[in-house]
């Protein structure tokens, strides 16, 4: 049993990636650019930055890409962005058993906004966003700030994430990690591969 638990947030927490990838995709149509749902998903889901690499490469968007589609983002994501069926539940039951949950995200301080906004932020030990400026996954320094600032053995510490650059800030770190994924795959940085939020009590 891990007594704390590292949580990423976009496709872990909560089900961002349909509002995320559809903005992407009108912005994108905005400037007259046809791109498939599913590939911008999958782009987006190596990471942020990959995704805006690709498209930029293709299609030469920059910086003013990047502004529209934050605002086009935020216009929808408070009301379309939404926990995954049983994370408010397991979250709430990880904490009634003395646990720890801690966030861990790139994102910015909507990602608190919109954890308060489901009553989750109360189930939670601590939080690391984009604002404290750590560097970014798969570097395993924010990761060590919480075992350091919590007192963490290694041993009793998992980081449950959707991609890769999670994982392994999670091995890099010194701790176990999970993948968190809609279909069942291999993957080399993980020591657990679950596919629903049920499949996680076995687990932690």
């Amino acid at each position: 049993m891990y007594k704390h638990i590292i949580w990423d947030f976009d496709g872990t927490l909560f089900d961002t990636y349909p509002v995320m990838a559809g903005s992407f995709k009108e912005t994108l149509e905005s400037q007259g650019i046809e791109e498939p749902l599913e590939e911008i998903t999958k782009h987006m889901k190596v990471s942020m930055t990959y995704a805006f690499n690709h498209y930029g490469e293709k299609y030469g968007i920059g910086d003013k890409f990047i502004t529209a589609y934050d605002s086009r983002r935020k216009e929808v994501e408070f009301d379309l962005s939404k926990p995954f069926e049983g994370i408010v539940e397991l979250c709430k039951y990880i904490h009634s058993t003395g646990r720890r949950n801690y966030l861990y995200t790139h994102r910015g301080e909507s990602s608190i906004k919109m954890l308060e906004s489901y009553g989750l932020t109360g189930y939670f030990s601590d939080f690391i966003t984009s604002q404290h400026g750590f560097e970014r996954k798969p570097s395993p320094n924010a990761i060590q700030h919480l075992i350091r600032t919590h007192h963490i053995d290694h041993s009793e510490a998992i980081m449950i994430g959707d991609r890769d650059l999670d994982l392994e800030a999670g091995k890099n770190a010194g701790i176990s990690s999970c993948f968190f994924t809609d279909k069942m795959e291999e993957n080399p940085h993980a020591d657990y591969v679950v596919t629903s939020v049920e499949e996680l009590y076995s687990i932690i």
